[in-house]
């Protein structure tokens, strides 16, 4: 939420960490448990590194403490703080939610599982549930992976409404390293819709493919031993912009808005767009424009690409408070108080699904395992009548949004199933977010 990421190439030692990206299954655990960092220093059975904080149990410290394991850039709160207000929760805990198949789990059972990390339902500036677990805390920021992306589509919105950029344009029109790409056919809203027809295939668990091989060393998220540059010697310095211009070509087969097709690479161009049309690198556009006026609880920091670019597809931490917070701003429309910091429009345009959006999430793959209506400005829309939708992560990451109700939940987990739109785990806990929103119809 979500979303991560050698001519001469190591197969076997590749293979071993693209399984420790994305494990599809429990085998990726540990078969004898180990608790990561705890001794001073850390045995090396204990030790979080580059190479194994996305697998299990490492993840359980390594997502929240990414900056320590990847390159990071800093991003300062400032302003106000929110006003928060702690209500009794224990109704909300013992709420029964239906599971596919019919099974009851209560809310507190949910999320209580060994995977989760930290749990908050808000409704206005009341917190109606809040949860903390595996050695996490109100004051400890956590990844978002691709939640990023609707972090940095909000953001591009305010570059929309001053008029900098036009939707129907191609990408490349702003940014000339594009030509020749698969992006160059593209409109810039297909790019934010994902139905951009790229050659380029997400594709985590084939080490021999372009995500392990030329993906993951451009975004410095990922030890890929074996990795190498899309063309090696032409950059001084490796980074995502390299492989966007150098190796995404487009699909023959394919044209652009004929289909969703969930890819990253999408995001890292908008992350792009709003570094070459504002004159500032990501971070600091996020930092001025968004965190600062937002009023958050702390700090935030994005993790930075081979070249120490902001990672737009998956980089930003924060604490859960924070990033109710940045839910809580779009559920008032872009409104933080008296201050209207992203249009208004630009957010109601995410829920304007039409019968085209529909058609395109029903030819994805995802359709049979996901229960969207659509995706549209990089968010998942669950129910676009009443305002609910998502932001999304792998390994479980989610910012809930339901307007009718006015909840605004958010959660961090480290499950093993890296997929957060199929993820059985992920889908029931959404479960619980829905059935609460609904208590409050």
């Amino acid at each position: 939420m979500s979303t991560f990421f050698s001519r001469c190439l190591h197969r076997s030692s590749l293979a071993v960490a693209i399984t420790a990206l994305v494990s599809m299954n429990a085998t990726a655990e540990q078969a004898t448990p180990v608790e990561p960092m705890v001794s001073v220093p850390p045995t090396a059975q204990q030790q979080v590194t580059l190479a194994n904080y996305l697998q299990n149990p490492f993840s359980q410290w390594g997502f929240s403490n990414s900056s320590a394991v990847a390159n990071s850039l800093h991003i300062a709160r400032a302003g106000s703080l929110p006003n928060w207000m702690a209500m009794a929760d224990e109704e909300m805990a013992s709420l029964n939610v239906e599971l596919e198949g019919g099974k009851l789990r209560t809310v507190e059972q949910l999320f209580s599982d060994l995977y989760s990390t930290a749990v908050i339902v808000t409704r206005g500036d009341q917190i109606l549930f809040e949860r903390y677990a595996s050695g996490g805390n109100r004051h400890q920021p956590h990844i978002w992976f691709s939640m990023t992306k609707s972090l940095v589509t909000t953001a591009f919105g305010l570059l929309v409404e001053q008029g900098k950029v036009d939707l129907e344009k191609s990408p490349a029109d702003y940014i000339p390293e594009l030509n020749g790409s698969g992006f160059e056919r593209t409109t810039i809203q297909q790019v934010l819709d994902h139905t951009t027809a790229l050659a380029f295939v997400e594709n985590y668990t084939d080490p021999e493919a372009p995500f392990a091989r030329f993906y993951a060393p451009a975004l410095g998220m990922m030890y890929a031993p074996g990795a190498a540059d899309v063309k090696p010697g032409e950059t001084e310095i490796y980074g995502v912009h390299d492989f966007l211009a150098h190796y995404v070509e487009e699909n023959p087969e394919l044209q652009p808005g004929e289909a969703f097709e969930y890819n990253s690479a999408n995001a890292d161009v908008i992350g792009w767009l709003v570094a070459r049309l504002s004159g500032q690198p990501l971070a600091e556009f996020i930092e001025q424009h968004i965190w600062q006026p937002l009023g958050t609880e702390h700090d935030a920091y994005l993790l930075a690409d081979r070249a120490l670019q902001g990672v737009a597809t998956g980089g930003m931490n924060t604490t859960l408070r924070d990033a109710a917070q940045f839910g809580r701003l779009i559920a008032n429309r872009g409104r933080v108080g008296d201050n209207q910091l992203v249009p208004a429009a630009w957010v109601d345009a995410s829920l304007q699904l039409t019968d085209y959006h529909r058609r395109n999430m029903a030819r994805s793959n995802r359709s049979a395992a996901i229960p969207y209506e659509g995706y549209h400005n990089m968010w998942w829309i669950l129910d676009s009548k009443r305002g609910e939708y998502v932001a999304g992560g792998i390994y479980g990451q989610m910012i809930y949004i339901d307007r009718a109700s006015g909840i605004v939940a958010a959660m961090y987990n480290h499950h093993v199933d890296a997929s957060a739109a199929t993820s059985p785990d992920t889908q029931n806990k959404l479960r619980a977010f829905r059935a609460i929103a609904r208590q409050y119809d």
